[in-house]
């Protein structure tokens, strides 16, 4: 098997030499690098992959922080977590992922320097895990945006301009009443801030905008959306446009308005807020906004990596919608 000192004697310096001009540590003439390169390319050598990580200190693992609650959408959750496994994969780095509940779970991986960094999903407003994170010496990034961010960076899709796009088409197209059917109340109670934000950014909308609006909680269940379409007629007799932000529940609530004779879009217009299969796998083309989640999980990892190899400052970056137009809204 070939070693470093195969290589160094190859190309005429020290063992030092070579392991400089691998890790890029320190400059190294080009006439060096290229001997260097050239007595790698002869010999075959390639670095131990356990001492390329003793020497620079690395692990090249991510931890991925995505408790799998009963009341998340699991198929979205791993839409997230493709995006971040295959973007990580980019970077030649593997991915562990922690689905418990656990608030110590990343202070187990951090302090067992166990992996290069941590990304962490679902978010809430105080989260408890975020002082373990300020702790560790391994950055961190947040897919979601809590109340203090500070020492963190942040990724996430802009639901509060979620919100505003979904009332903005709706009421462009004459709905003057208008409804949000959103996350299950635990998931509000739980102050898990994409939910919030996206409920704060309709009600300042609707009002901003001087329509009649409600909005209920539902539950992430066939009952639950049922239950929610029902008092969302209830409370706003005459409502022509919706706005659904619950995937589990969306299948049922377009049932729902089917069984009582409520038709899409004559009688109500729809919009979803989903990921793009999600609204384009119904019986009906969803006009929606696209929940990135691919995407999302991508920019996550490539801010880790910045981090990590560009000593960048933490920051926060909100995405902006995107409105896609199908069959489900139609103009009063």
């Amino acid at each position: 098997m070939t070693t470093i000192d195969d290589v160094a004697r190859a190309a005429g310096v020290s063992v030092s030499t070579v392991s400089y001009a691998l890790s890029g540590k320190r400059p190294i003439s080009a006439s060096t690098r290229e001997r260097i390169e050239q007595a790698v390319r002869e010999l075959g050598y390639r670095p131990h992959a356990g001492a390329r990580a003793l020497a620079s200190q690395r692990t090249n693992v991510l931890a991925l922080m995505a408790p799998l609650r009963v009341d998340v959408n699991v198929g979205v959750i791993m839409q997230f977590v493709t995006g971040v496994v295959t973007r990580a994969r980019d970077f030649e780095h593997d991915v562990l992922l922690l689905t418990q509940d656990d608030h110590a779970g990343v202070e187990r991986v951090a302090a067992g320097s166990m992996v290069d960094a941590v990304i962490m999903m679902d978010v809430e407003a105080e989260d408890p895990r975020l002082p373990i994170l300020r702790r560790q010496r391994q950055p961190a990034v947040l897919i979601g945006l809590p109340r203090d961010a500070s020492g963190l960076s942040c990724v996430d899709l802009d639901f509060e301009a979620v919100a505003r796009t979904a009332v903005d088409h709706l009421v462009g197209l004459g709905h003057r009443r208008v409804a949000l059917i959103g996350s299950p109340r635990v998931v509000l109670d739980r102050h898990t801030t994409y939910a919030l934000r996206m409920v704060n950014g309709f009600r300042a909308e609707t009002e901003r905008l001087g329509v009649e609006a409600v909005f209920e909680p539902c539950e992430s269940s066939h009952a639950g959306a049922v239950a929610a379409l029902d008092r969302v007629l209830d409370r706003l007799p005459g409502v022509t446009g919706l706005v659904v932000h619950n995937e589990v529940a969306l299948p049922a609530v377009l049932a729902g308005l089917r069984e009582r004779g409520i038709e899409v879009p004559r009688d109500m217009s729809v919009v979803a807020v989903c990921p793009q299969d999600v609204a384009t796998g119904q019986p009906q083309q969803l006009t929606a906004v696209d929940i990135p989640a691919a995407r999302i999980g991508a920019v996550a990892v490539e801010m880790v990596m910045s981090r990590l190899d560009d000593g960048q400052t933490p920051e926060s970056r909100l995405l902006a919608p995107e409105l896609t137009v199908r069959e489900t809204t139609a103009a009063l």
